[in-house]
Parts: structure tokens; C-alpha cells; sequence
């Protein structure tokens, strides 16, 4: 018996033109090279596969047989070969995403859109989740990269830096003595606060950040949605801590304003998070390409 698919090859393409001559040229070999091919195989298996006459080969009884199964396993890797053409050239395929739903709404969705317009056959599965959530489904091979803020330290993950937000405390027409003002943290706290849940990065960097100037924060209101902290602090219900790329509109149409701080407010980043053991597919390379 043998193992070497190059000897079935040859076999398939001298049983499909009854002739060593054809097989050696659909195959760029010599004749001479087929030939040694077939007998390779005939010993391996101890019986004649085909019969030589003037006109080329004509398979034997037993080589009918071996034919019907190689037939087969040629049709199945010929399809084989052309899924994979496919996926090269993104014909097919899926992306799977893993972010947050503010950054898959506010900063992912042009480019999804983007890429859905030039690849349409690619199918789109997006999984939203807090960051933990996020590190989680793609150490199990669930998604193919996250979108997640930084920073991120797991040896298992290669995180690369993709963009810059600005976070910043925001309220409606409720607080508007405070449009002109500066305040301390101390004046802050005085008046109710809306964060975003405990397990996020956003709510635990500003926990972290006062956390430094000595203070607690300790919100009135937990959601777990950027939309409901922007409608609750337009409302007037508190003031909401946001991403003010994502309350552009807002700002501009002024249901919102910024409440300002006499303390600075780092920017945090937002990286592009892949898992080292997990190669990436090649949609999920070409979309990380058009939003790096």
C-alpha cells in the first residue's frame, strides 16, 4: 500500500485519457515519469491496473475499482481547491468580530458597512460584550480579533493600538448653571452621577482616576449602555460620564454640554486585540487592514 497522493494522481489522469502521453502532459511531467508512477503503484497493491495496448491504457477489472474511489477523492479536492480560491479572494467566508456595542454602533459600523459593500459575500457575525467577555470568546477561537480598551496585559493576546477616545463627564438643560463653570471633583461629587457598569474599561478607569486625586465615586445610577447614559443625562436625571466622540451630535445640537473639570482627562485607547496561537483568516486580515 502506499500513501504518496502523487502516485493517485497520476493514476486518475492516465485513467481519465487512457493514455500516458495525455497524463504526462495535464500533469507537466515526462513519460517516462508516468510510467514509473504506475508501476509504483501496481506493486504497491500486487496487481496490474491497467492494460498497455497500441492505442494507450484501458484499465484492468481491479484498476475499475481503485478509479471509482480515486474519481471521488479528485472531485472532492477539486472543490476543496476552489473554496479556498474563494476565501482568498473573500467570494466566501465569515469576519467575526468581538467590541462593545458603543464601539461596534459608533466607530465600527462605517467600516462593517464599508466592507460588506466590497466583499458581499462574506457573512458578518458580530459578538458584543464587556472586554472580559470579549478575552474570554476569543481565547476559545469564537471570534477572530476584539475591538476592546486599552490597555489590555494577557500573554496569550497581541494588542494593537487603533484609535484614541476622550471621555468626559455631560448633562442636559436640568444642570445648565453649570455650562460656564469649572469644577473640582469635590463640587462633582455633590450632584448625582451615571456610570457605566462596574466591568467595564470606561468605569474603571474614572473609578481609577479619582481613585488617585484620593476620592471614591459612587454613582446614583448604573446602566449598561452608552445610549441610556446619554438619554438619562439628557433627561436630567444626573450626570452621565461618556465618550465624547460618540455624543457628537449631542453637543452639537446643545441637548448636551460638557462639564468641565479643573483636573485633566486622559484620553484612553482603543486596540485591536488578536490571540497569538490563532492565525487570522483572510477577511479577518483584510478588515483589520481598512480600519488600522
Amino acid at each position: 500500500m502506499t500513501n504518496n497522493y502523487e502516485l493517485y494522481k497520476v493514476f486518475y489522469w492516465a485513467a481519465k485519457t487512457g493514455s500516458l502521453t495525455q497524463a504526462a502532459k495535464a500533469l507537466f511531467l515526462t513519460q517516462p515519469s508516468v510510467s514509473h508512477a504506475i508501476k509504483q503503484l501496481e506493486d504497491s497493491f500486487g496487481i496490474p491496473l491497467f492494460h498497455r495496448n497500441a492505442k494507450g491504457v484501458i484499465l484492468t477489472q481491479e484498476g475499475s475499482m481503485l478509479y471509482s474511489y480515486i474519481e471521488q477523492s479528485q472531485i472532492l479536492i477539486s472543490l476543496a481547491e476552489e473554496k479556498m480560491a474563494a476565501l482568498k479572494n473573500l467570494e466566501s467566508g465569515e469576519l467575526r468580530i468581538g467590541g462593545s456595542d458603543s464601539l461596534f454602533k459608533h466607530y465600527l459600523l462605517p467600516y462593517l458597512e464599508n466592507f460588506h459593500r466590497m466583499y458581499p459575500n462574506v457573512k458578518l457575525h458580530l459578538n458584543h460584550g464587556t472586554t472580559p467577555e470579549i478575552i474570554s470568546v476569543l481565547k476559545e477561537g469564537k471570534i477572530d480579533f476584539g475591538v476592546v480598551r486599552m490597555p489590555i496585559v494577557d500573554p496569550q493576546l497581541e494588542v494593537k493600538e487603533s484609535f484614541q477616545l476622550n471621555d468626559c463627564f455631560v448633562a442636559g438643560e436640568q444642570y445648565a448653571e453649570l455650562k460656564d463653570k469649572v469644577l473640582s471633583i469635590d463640587e462633582l461629587l455633590q450632584y448625582p452621577i451615571i456610570l457605566f457598569s462596574r466591568n467595564s474599561r470606561v468605569r474603571m478607569a474614572i473609578t481609577e482616576l479619582f481613585e488617585r486625586y484620593g476620592y471614591s465615586i459612587k454613582p446614583e445610577i448604573e446602566v449598561g449602555s452608552v445610549d441610556l447614559l446619554i438619554e438619562f443625562a439628557r433627561r436630567g436625571l444626573g450626570i452621565s460620564y461618556v465618550t465624547r466622540e460618540f455624543i457628537a451630535r449631542e453637543l452639537a445640537e446643545g441637548s448636551l454640554f460638557e462639564v468641565k473639570l479643573d483636573v485633566e482627562m486622559p484620553p484612553s485607547q482603543v486596540g485591536i486585540m488578536i490571540k497569538h496561537s490563532l492565525p487570522l483568516s483572510n477577511a479577518a486580515a483584510k478588515f483589520i487592514e481598512l480600519i488600522s
